[in-house]
């Protein structure tokens, strides 16, 4: 078995994907800012802790994540790391549409996907559609409004579990040395009907208002939106999620 360091292991898709990664018999350092069992202490931003923690390491999976340029710098101390520590291999989570979509969050993912490709380290990059679990904080997000805005576009949310799963695929896999085959969820839903189904769950009665944004983004999202082709990876739908 590998040993192997995630980055961003406490986070929403970090639990899941150390929690399989230990089940399937590897070794798991979790790199983070806070204390814990099987933690690494560092940082990301400054290099704190962060060459003893890739030391004899043979997989990296960074799915460290911040709503900022920050995730380039990062990134980027993460892949020199990697680099003079002779790592085998670095998983890379980014998000489907990353290189369609003008959002300046993701042109930060494509930024760092492309850090990965010239690092010189071997590595995979796996794109994934939205998380249940954002749709889900997006709704409740508006819990003091009269009525759930809900942007007229359509979905393919994925669980994190299953995204969880496919990392650890690839964990054992080679390195791509690319992209592999974007993943999604089982179904395509326009955000209002996912509202609906949410507001079903949650037992709430405010009506849902579709919206329409003027703008590139909204435009991009509606035409070329975050959706993947062919035979959907994950199984898990967001009803069964709200279940």
């Amino acid at each position: 078995m590998s040993s192997i360091l995630v980055t961003g292991g406490t986070g929403t898709l970090g639990r899941p994907t150390v929690g399989r990664l230990r089940a399937a018999g590897h070794q798991v350092r979790i790199f983070s800012r806070k204390p814990g069992p099987d933690r690494f202490v560092g940082d990301l931003t400054t290099c704190a802790g962060l060459a003893a923690a890739v030391e004899g390491i043979d997989v990296i999976v960074n799915l460290a994540t911040s709503l900022g340029r920050r995730d380039e710098r990062q990134a980027r101390n993460l892949l020199d790391a990697a680099r003079v520590a002779g790592t085998g291999h670095v998983v890379q989570m980014s998000i489907v549409a990353v290189d369609r979509i003008p959002m300046p969050y993701y042109r930060t993912k494509l930024a760092v996907e492309r850090l990965v490709e010239e690092s010189g380290v071997p590595f995979t990059i796996l794109r994934a559609t939205q998380f249940h679990d954002l749709i889900d904080q997006i709704f409740r997000a508006q819990r003091f409004l009269p009525v759930l805005l809900a942007p007229a576009v359509t979905l393919q949310p994925i669980a994190v579990e299953d995204v969880a799963g496919r990392l650890v695929e690839l964990v054992t896999a080679a390195p791509a040395n690319g992209r592999v085959a974007d993943i999604g969820g089982p179904e395509r839903r326009r955000v209002p009907d996912l509202a609906r189904l949410w507001k079903r769950a949650r037992s709430s009665h405010r009506p849902t208002v579709p919206l329409r944004i003027p703008g590139k983004t909204f435009r991009a999202y509606a035409t070329a939106g975050p959706l993947v082709d062919g035979t959907p990876y994950g199984r898990v739908t967001f009803a069964e999620y709200l279940a």
